[in-house]
């Protein structure tokens, strides 16, 4: 890798075992509290989600990590460096890629890529040309002329062909379509192989899913819950689902009571039919009981869905509504 003058570029690593740490953090706006004491780690070298609905505090926090912002108390260390004090050191290994891109009309693609480069002094060519390829950009059209995804084509291909320790993903795939959002996702997980940090703020959960090793919730400034995705997942209820003999239909949830009595496991299971097949909704803890009770009484094509990371994020947005 090279710098756009021609000399090495030395890539300095990131010590600490976080590459963010927000502690208690707090930004006002005259009376309005956008953050409130929120707490955010996230590890060197892995994808984290950062969820939560609109208003809760995404953005504001992503602008504070730039040091575009300065937090109204709390602390805050990205890369080991403090983005209020030294925000320039923290952008030059930083790429961030906003869902709004807004670039210079009058440029062409490639212009713009290289004067996001210049930023930073250093880029890898080789994977900035390989990047345009992969997301079929036209380098050589003016900003102008652009779609909102090709505008954002150019961001993206700026952001991984840069090479930084971190890139913060605000709505990045905002504007692309199925095709484009695959080598998005390519991209990501290549990203972290080489160890560069993601931190992924996205609307679309199953793209974090699919990415992320672990996720924070955030609501009203302040976290919700934060974890590894596997984890966080079996807080909230599977699906089972059954076909079961005829003659069971209406015994099923007698008989389900009668063999669970006595395991601990709440006998009271969500059930609906669809023609002969059963589905539940089954409390992590009681996955095992039932699987086991089903087999004894004969059902078959027996199947369980772990909940979604969609339905974990609503079943925490609905209990901190409350």
């Amino acid at each position: 890798m090279r710098s756009r003058a021609g000399g090495p570029v030395r890539s300095e690593v990131v010590s600490s075992q976080e590459a963010v740490v927000v502690e208690g953090l707090v930004k006002t706006f005259g009376d309005f509290r956008a953050l409130d004491g929120l707490d955010l780690s996230v590890t060197a070298g892995e994808v984290h989600g950062f969820l939560g609905p609109n208003g809760a505090g995404k953005s504001t926090a992503i602008r504070i990590l730039l040091g575009l912002y300065r937090g109204t108390s709390g602390r805050v260390r990205v890369l080991g460096l403090d983005p209020g004090v030294d925000p320039g050191a923290v952008c030059r290994r930083t790429s961030y890629v906003p869902g709004e891109v807004s670039l210079w009309p009058n440029l062409t693609g490639q212009e713009v890529l290289d004067a996001l480069a210049g930023l930073r002094g250093a880029y890898d060519g080789a994977a900035e040309r390989r990047l345009v390829e992969a997301f079929s950009l036209d380098p050589t059209r003016r900003v102008r002329t652009y779609s909102k995804g090709n505008r954002q084509k150019v961001m993206l291909v700026a952001a991984f062909a840069a090479r930084t320790d971190l890139l913060v993903l605000d709505e990045p795939t905002s504007g692309l379509d199925p095709l484009m959002e695959e080598v998005f996702a390519a991209c990501v997980r290549e990203a972290a192989d080489a160890g560069r940090t993601v931190l992924l703020s996205s609307h679309i959960l199953s793209e974090v899913e699919h990415l992320c090793e672990r996720v924070t919730i955030i609501k009203d400034g302040r976290l919700v819950e934060t974890g590894r995705v596997e984890e966080l997942r079996h807080l909230a209820s599977s699906t089972i689902g059954a076909v079961v003999p005829l003659g069971l239909r209406h015994r099923l949830p007698g008989e389900l009571a009668s063999r669970l009595d006595g395991t601990g496991a709440t006998t009271d299971v969500e059930v609906s039919w669809t023609g002969d097949r059963v589905s539940m909704r089954v409390e992590v803890s009681e996955v095992n009981e039932v699987l086991l009770a089903l087999v004894t009484l004969g059902a078959t094509s027996i199947t369980c869905e772990p909940a979604t990371l969609e339905e974990l994020f609503l079943r925490h947005y609905a209990t901190a509504a409350r």
